[in-house]
C-alpha cells in the first residue's frame, strides 16, 4: 500500500506539470494532446487508457479561451448551434473506430493530417482572397465547413491530437471572420468535441483517474495562460506561432 502511494506522490505532480503544458498549447492552438499522450504512455500508461484519460482530461483547456473571446463567439451562436450535431455524430463515430481499432492506426496518418491543416491554415489568407468572388453565404462554402467539421470530429473521437489546428484550417477557408473569432469558435467546437467523447469513455471505462484529474486541475490553469497570452499577441504573430506549432508537431509525428 505505502509502495503504491510513494509510487502515485510522484506522478502526480509529473501529470500535473504535464496538463499545464497541454493546456497552454490548446489555449493557444491546440495540439496539448502531444504532450499528454507521450507522457502518459512514457508513466506506464497503456496506449488505448492514455488516449481516453486525455481525451477527458484535456476538456478545461479550452474553458479560458470561450471566456476570454465570448464577445466574439456570441454573435455566432447559431452557426455553433448548427455545428453541434457534426461535432457529437463525427465524435461518436471516432470513438466507436478506436474501439474498433488499435490506437496505432492512426498512427502514420496523423502527421500527414496535422501537415495538410498547418498547411492550409497558413494559406488560408491567400485562399480566401482567391475565392472572394464567391459569397460567404454560398452552399460550397457551409458544405465544406459541415463535412469538414464532421470529419474533424472523427478524428478528435479517435485521437485527437492538433484538433485546434485542423478546426481553424477548416474556419479559416469556410468563414470571413477576423482570427480572434476564429479562437473563439475553434475553443467551442473544441470543447463540444471533447465532451462528446469524454462523455462516451466515461461510460466505457479504461480511464485512469489519477491521471484525469491531475490533466482537468492542470489542464484548466494551462488553458487560460494560454489565451491570456494569445489576446496580447498580433494576429500576425498568433498565426506564425499556431503555424509553427503545426509544423513542429508534424515534423515530430514524422
Amino acid at each position: 500500500m505505502s509502495a503504491s502511494i510513494l509510487l502515485l506522490a510522484w506522478r502526480l505532480p509529473i501529470m500535473l506539470a504535464v496538463g499545464v503544458a497541454a493546456g497552454v498549447s490548446n489555449g493557444v492552438a491546440g495540439g496539448g494532446t502531444f504532450i499528454t499522450f507521450p507522457a502518459m504512455l512514457a508513466l506506464g500508461i497503456t496506449p488505448l487508457a492514455a488516449n481516453v484519460s486525455t481525451s477527458v482530461g484535456v476538456c478545461p483547456s479550452y474553458v479560458g479561451g470561450m471566456w476570454r473571446f465570448r464577445d466574439q463567439i456570441t454573435p455566432y451562436r447559431r452557426l455553433v448551434l448548427a455545428l453541434v450535431a457534426p461535432c457529437g455524430l463525427g465524435a461518436a463515430l471516432g470513438c466507436a473506430l478506436l474501439f474498433a481499432f488499435p490506437p496505432s492506426t492512426f498512427r502514420l496518418v496523423v502527421p500527414w493530417l496535422i501537415g495538410g491543416g498547418t498547411a492550409l491554415f497558413a494559406a488560408a489568407p491567400f485562399i480566401t482572397r482567391r475565392l472572394s468572388h464567391i459569397d460567404h453565404s454560398h452552399p460550397a462554402r457551409r458544405w465544406f465547413l459541415y463535412v469538414g467539421v464532421f470529419l474533424i470530429a472523427v478524428y478528435g473521437g479517435y485521437f485527437g491530437a492538433g484538433l485546434g489546428i485542423l478546426l481553424l484550417a477548416v474556419m479559416a477557408v469556410a468563414l470571413p471572420l477576423e482570427l480572434a473569432e476564429l479562437q473563439g469558435l475553434r475553443s467551442v467546437l473544441s470543447t463540444i468535441i471533447n465532451l462528446f467523447a469524454a462523455t462516451i469513455f466515461v461510460i466505457r471505462g479504461h480511464l485512469v483517474l489519477w491521471a484525469v484529474v491531475a490533466l482537468l486541475i492542470g489542464t484548466l490553469v494551462g488553458g487560460w495562460v494560454g489565451t491570456w497570452l494569445i489576446s496580447r499577441l498580433s494576429p500576425r504573430t498568433v498565426r506564425a506561432l499556431i503555424v509553427a506549432i503545426g509544423v513542429f508537431t508534424t515534423v515530430h509525428l514524422a
